[in-house]
């Protein structure tokens, strides 16, 4: 009998799941903060534009890569299907554009309000009052698809259903929630006076998810059987450490962003940007190597 037993084929990493569920859960949080009504428009173009085209790569790569039965066809259908919702989101974002958002047309022309008052030098108001705002709830039409391929996806990965599709679904919206937060961070550059309270509640919800996405990897077969080398990693017990670290560093990372949003100086949002890169490294170094070990 071997000393360690090898890891049961509980599921299996695909980079077409991992393209879905990235795409799903970042425009789930996108929902999130456009609901808010603060931030620029053009913040949901950036997000919109760079989960869509990773749900197109989703689609295409499982089609070419991993084609298989009708539960892979489905992932795949939904992938093609959140890229869709995405992409009229986005549409209706642009074609909505002279509206703008309305905490930042409040607040732009408040600002304006004050400067002519003092200068005497009016500009032209670069909104337009006859068109509709975009209604932030476009934005749950591609998420509510996704959940649907996540579902296909978890079925087509092999294993469990309920723990992998749990998996799936919690680590869509960690990798998602710690990805929009370091995007939000560049629109302070281009919005001054926004308020931060946008990028503090990504911070905190990924805070939250944290334990929930940590139980989950360590649930039966999970990784504290891979940590205690009761299954083999299939390096050394190498990739069960890497886990480890990545798993404190995330909640560690989360914490010194948490505490340098507190301080009023500009250049604190840009470092907690730049923190937030890190947590990126890390959370998926959390759930990826996870999910890598256990479906080997």
């Amino acid at each position: 009998m071997p000393a360690r037993a090898s890891c049961q084929r509980a599921m299996k990493l695909q980079v077409s799941t991992v393209l879905l569920q990235w795409a799903v859960g970042g425009l789930l949080f996108l929902w999130v903060t456009t609901r808010r009504r603060e931030v620029g428009i053009g913040y949901g173009w950036t997000v919109r534009v760079t989960y869509l085209v990773m749900a197109l790569g989703g689609a295409g790569l499982g089609r070419w890569l991993e084609p298989g039965g009708a539960a892979t066809l489905l992932r795949d259908l939904g992938a093609a299907g959140v890229a869709a919702g995405a992409g009229w989101a986005l549409w209706l974002s642009f074609a909505r554009r002279r509206a703008g958002v309305e905490g930042e047309r409040t607040l732009r022309r408040a600002r304006a309000a004050r400067v002519a008052a003092m200068t005497g030098l009016s500009r032209p108001d670069r909104y337009d009052d006859t068109v509709a705002e975009f209604n932030p709830s476009a934005d749950l039409i591609a998420p509510a698809v996704g959940v649907v391929a996540l579902a296909a996806a978890a079925v087509a990965g092999g294993g469990p259903f309920l723990l992998g599709f749990a998996r799936l679904v919690c680590g869509a919206a960690f990798l998602g929630a710690v990805t929009d937060a370091m995007l939000l961070g560049h629109s302070y550059l281009t919005q001054p006076g926004l308020s931060r309270e946008p990028l503090k509640q990504l911070v905190r919800i990924n805070a939250w998810i944290w334990p929930l996405e940590t139980l989950l990897l360590c649930l039966p077969r999970g990784m504290v059987q891979v940590v205690s080398g009761s299954i083999d990693d299939g390096a050394n017990g190498l990739l069960g450490w890497i886990w480890l670290l990545s798993t404190i560093s995330t909640i560690v990372l989360l914490f010194v962003v948490e505490a340098a949003l507190r301080e009023r100086w500009y250049s604190a949002v840009m470092a907690a940007t730049g923190l937030l890169y890190l947590a990126i490294l890390t959370a998926f170094g959390q759930d990826l190597v996870a999910r890598a070990v256990l479906g080997r």
